[in-house]
Parts: C-alpha cells; structure tokens; sequence
C-alpha cells in the first residue's frame, strides 16, 4: 500500500470517528428530562414493576431523563394509574404515574 494511501485510510478513519462523536452528542442533546411529582421521594427499581428490587431513591423536587419506555405493573400514583414504566438508566426503572411527562401515554420509545 502506497503512503498516500495510508494517509487516505487514516484521514477517513478520523472523519468517522468525528461522526460518531457527533452523533453521540445529538442523541445525549435529545434526551429530554422530566420532574417527579412534588413531594414525593420516588423508588428506582431494576425492571419495570412492583416486584423488583429498589436500587435507588430520588429525592423530592429531582428530574429524570426518560431513555425509553416499557409497560410492566400496573401503578396508581400521583398522576394517575398506568403500567408504562421509565427506564432512567440501565437498570433503572420508575413508574411514570409520579413522572409529569404532559402525557398519559408514551413520550419515549419502547425499550428492547
């Protein structure tokens, strides 16, 4: 392989890693954020019902990106009764009854 070549393959390798920087930065820029009803200390869980375990708790007054959605156990809280849970992060489930989306359905894709 010639040096010019080499070069070449180098240069494009560099513009595909700056593409998929900047692709990055346009999905972390689109991710939209959500305040949990007032009051209210909220339980993280690590899948999208009732039955799993807490693994973390918001306190009152936090906000909550929301990555995706998926339905699971069916909760009445604050905003509501639904079985849509939000996935804040990997492993990490709240119920979106206690999420103020403006919404009494899906804001975010479905998870999986």
């Amino acid at each position: 392989m010639s040096v010019d070549r080499a070069e070449e393959r180098v240069g494009e390798r560099a513009e595909e890693a700056v593409d998929a920087a900047a692709a990055t930065v346009a999905t972390a820029a689109a991710v939209k954020y959500y305040p949990v009803a007032p009051g209210v200390q909220l339980n993280v869980r690590s899948g999208p019902g009732t039955g799993y375990s807490v693994v973390r708790t918001l306190s009152a007054g936090a906000q909550v990106p929301i990555y995706c959605q998926t339905p699971g156990t069916t909760v009445s809280g604050y905003y509501g009764t639904s079985n849509i849970w939000n996935n804040i992060g990997s492993g990490q489930y709240v119920s979106d009854t206690y999420v103020k989306t403006g919404s009494d359905g899906y804001v975010a894709g479905r998870c999986g």
